[in-house]
Parts: structure tokens; C-alpha cells; sequence
């Protein structure tokens, strides 16, 4: 029994010792989001129009025009500060508002999964429905392909799929979001940090 305690203690301080590279957890967020809302963001901005059409007649949004420069503007500048480490946890605030909008306006209706899985990696998927109906659509596609195309040529980047355009990226990366609201940019490498250090020379 001596020994058991003695070897969790032993990995129990390991594992503490590695809290001191904390910091990469949020970092790596950071990286990670931050050119997906920077070219989604852009995206938005350098073709408002189309933006704007999109949000008006397919979602069905208020306002579109100013809609479209408020989500492209939120996710482009709110990208860069989560990137840069500034601002962080303000910036992941409207980020994941528009996270939550864009999954009930844009992807609600098609249930949870991206992709028509054939097997369910969410339990609580409830368009299975669409599942069924895009792997039967895909089927019939990939045979038409298969018959009257060169399908060894067309599948050669990838094989051919259904979207089935469910919420699970915009919630995905709503969760990423709060998650950086709760830890900041993190240590060391955050402009957060540095000035979140500077003011507390104020505070004693």
C-alpha cells in the first residue's frame, strides 16, 4: 500500500510540475482560432454584398447589411487581438455571441454533425434523419460519378461526401471561446499579461 501511495504521489508531483507550462493551454487556442475568424472575417468584409444577400434572404436576419459588417468586423479584428494576445477574454465575448447566432440562424435546422456520419460521434444528434437521407444521396451521386465520369480522377483529393451543415463547428469553437474567456491569453506570451503586470506596479 506504501508503495501505491508512494508512486501516485510521484506522478501526482509530475503532473503538478507541468502546471508551469500552463500557459500553452490558451496559446494554443489562441493559434488555433485565430485565422479561422481572421479569414472568416475577411471573407465577410471584402464581399459585404453577398454577405449581406445571404443574411437577408437565406437567414432571414434584420438589417443585413449592418449584420454582415458587424459579424465580419467581429470576427476579423477578434481574431487578430486573440492571436496577439490583447484583449482576450473582451474580444472572445462577441466572438462567441456570434458563434451562437451563426449555430441557430445558419446550421440549427440541420441538426449537430458537419458531415453525414455514418457513425454517430455525438449522442445527441437530432437530425438523424438528414444522416440517412445525405448517405443515400451520396450513394446515388458517387454511382452517377462512378458511371458517366472518370471517378478515379475526381476522387483523388477526396472522396465525395454530403454537407450536411449541423451546428457542430460554430459550436465547437463557441466552447474554445469560453473557455478563453475563463483562462486569458495566458502567461508570458499575451500582450494581456505584460499589461495586466504593469498595472498591478499601481496596485501596491
Amino acid at each position: 500500500m506504501k508503495l501505491l501511495c508512494r508512486l501516485f504521489s510521484g506522478v501526482s508531483s509530475v503532473l503538478n510540475a507541468s502546471q508551469k507550462a500552463d500557459f500553452i493551454a490558451p496559446l494554443l487556442l489562441r493559434v488555433f482560432l485565430a485565422p479561422i475568424f481572421i479569414m472568416a472575417g475577411w471573407g465577410k468584409l471584402s464581399d459585404l454584398d453577398s454577405t449581406a444577400y445571404y443574411f437577408g434572404e437565406y437567414l432571414g436576419m434584420p438589417l443585413p447589411e449592418l449584420m454582415a459588417f458587424l459579424a465580419g468586423a467581429t470576427e476579423f479584428f477578434g481574431g487578430w487581438f486573440i492571436l496577439l494576445g490583447f484583449a482576450v477574454r473582451l474580444s472572445a465575448i462577441p466572438l462567441a455571441i456570434t458563434m451562437a447566432v451563426a449555430a441557430l440562424t445558419a446550421h440549427w435546422q440541420f441538426g449537430w454533425h458537419a458531415l453525414p456520419e455514418q457513425t454517430l460521434t455525438m449522442p445527441w444528434e437530432w437530425r438523424t434523419d438528414l444522416i440517412d437521407a445525405g448517405a443515400l444521396r451520396k450513394e446515388r451521386a458517387v454511382a452517377l460519378l462512378q458511371e458517366h465520369g472518370n471517378y478515379s480522377w475526381l476522387s483523388e483529393a477526396g472522396s465525395f461526401t454530403v454537407l450536411k451543415n449541423g451546428i457542430e463547428f460554430a459550436a465547437t469553437y463557441f466552447i474554445m471561446l469560453i473557455a478563453l474567456f475563463f483562462t486569458g491569453g495566458g502567461r508570458w506570451v499575451s500582450i494581456d499579461w505584460y499589461i495586466d503586470r504593469y498595472l498591478k506596479r499601481f496596485e501596491s
